[in-house]
């Protein structure tokens, strides 16, 4: 089942399930002034003022059960105009797809709650030091470190109160059950990108006439050192089984249970005792003319595909309301194809374009890229932040 919302001239929005015929949304409901708009339950849920034609949002299901990815999109975060907030989330276990949805639900309101508060911090802090007459819209070198501080202080508390909350919600079982997340955040020309888990976060910018790729986030896998030293501190196991030997898997220290291909994630709170922490890696990017968008995705989507294919794949597509669909399309075939006897993953993209299109360029996409599926090599570019994720020799 795919969702595909497209907010260009107004909003649109497509439920598709296998059969391709189009369903209404189950609900469309307003809160404070947005207009939010819920598609079924595919896991897609967005929240606009006006219209946007930089937004590319879609989710398949995979062949694994329901469809346990969610994502989220809001303009005007937290009051403020030019800021925009995107969040994809993947969840697992037997009730991740409920963990994944609240997390999309809550996350955003506590994290929209605590901008406000850093706004009113940072512009207290810069007219301090520039005068209280100063306009702040932007973070220059004289100030980044202090307010980006600030903001990481801010967000690792809203993680760990998000993940007290899901705990104490007896509705969702998420003892065995939990969800990755990741997120940016969008004001004027600073980026701000938060991850826990597996998902990942990929800029394209351009040089030259190429479309470069930058990846901007780490996969944090258990098999990376520097988590896999913690886990173990910790008293947890990370191995891998032995019909998957390049697949390490975190473990509780006395039971082949649950094995969490992740190291850290909402939830699962078996194993919070055992190394695995909610507390997110935070990043900070100013973005330049040269920065075409970002790519938001779960790892359905990176397990087979690489970062420059992506990268191929969206700046290919001349219809920006179908790059998201268009780069899940080849996902999955790549997916049939390199691996027609695994079940296919479920996958979830937001597209997050910088600049507005021109409409001579807007026309429809191709079918499929050829992306040469008998070769696939590691791609993993050098990811901005001091992050020290030296992965373990398999």
């Amino acid at each position: 089942m795919g969702a595909c919302v497209t907010c260009q001239t107004g909003v649109r929005y497509r439920e598709a399930p296998r059969d391709d015929h189009h369903a209404k949304p189950k609900d469309i409901d307003r809160e404070d002034s947005d207009q939010v708009i819920a598609i079924g339950d595919c896991g897609a849920r967005i929240r606009i003022q006006g219209s946007t034609n930089f937004i590319s949002m879609f989710t398949r299901q995979g062949r694994k059960g329901v469809n346990q990815d969610a994502m989220t999109v809001w303009e005007n975060f937290g009051g403020e105009r030019d800021v925009v907030y995107c969040g994809v989330f993947d969840g697992h276990g037997p009730s991740g797809h409920k963990v994944s949805r609240y997390v999309r639900d809550t996350l955003p309101s506590k994290l929209s709650w605590l901008f406000r508060d850093s706004q009113i911090h940072e512009k207290t802090c810069l007219n301090h030091n520039h005068g209280s007459n100063q306009k702040v819209t932007n973070l220059d070198d004289n100030n980044k470190d202090t307010v980006f501080s600030l903001w990481k202080k801010s967000i690792t508390e809203s993680f760990k109160e998000m993940d007290e909350d899901l705990e104490k919600d007896k509705s969702i079982d998420s003892y065995g059950s939990g969800s990755t997340s990741v997120s940016i955040l969008k004001q004027v020309d600073n980026l701000i990108i938060t991850n826990l888990g597996d998902s990942r976060a990929l800029l394209c910018t351009r040089k030259g006439n190429r479309l470069h790729p930058i990846q901007l986030t780490a996969d944090l896998k258990p098999n990376i050192k520097s988590e896999y030293e913690r886990i173990k501190s910790c008293g947890g196991r990370v191995q891998a089984m032995q019909r998957e030997p390049s697949v390490f898997r975190v473990w509780m220290p006395d039971q082949d249970c649950p094995g969490l291909a992740m190291s850290r994630a909402f939830g699962d709170f078996c194993l919070k005792d055992y190394g695995l922490t909610c507390v997110p890696n935070i990043y900070y990017r100013k973005l330049t003319d040269q920065d075409e968008f970002v790519v938001l995705a779960t790892d359905g989507v990176w397990d087979v595909l690489t970062n420059d294919e992506v990268v191929k794949i969206v700046g290919s597509v001349r219809n920006r309301s179908m790059a998201a669909k268009f780069l899940i399309d080849n996902a999955v075939r790549v997916w049939q194809h390199k691996y027609p006897s695994s079940k296919t993953d479920d996958c979830a993209v937001i597209i997050l374009f910088f600049k507005k299109q021109r409409l001579s360029m807007a026309k429809s996409a191709p079918n499929l890229i050829d992306l040469g599926v008998d070769d696939h090599s590691d791609n993993n570019p050098k990811m901005t932040g001091d992050n020290g994720l030296d992965k373990l020799p398999h």
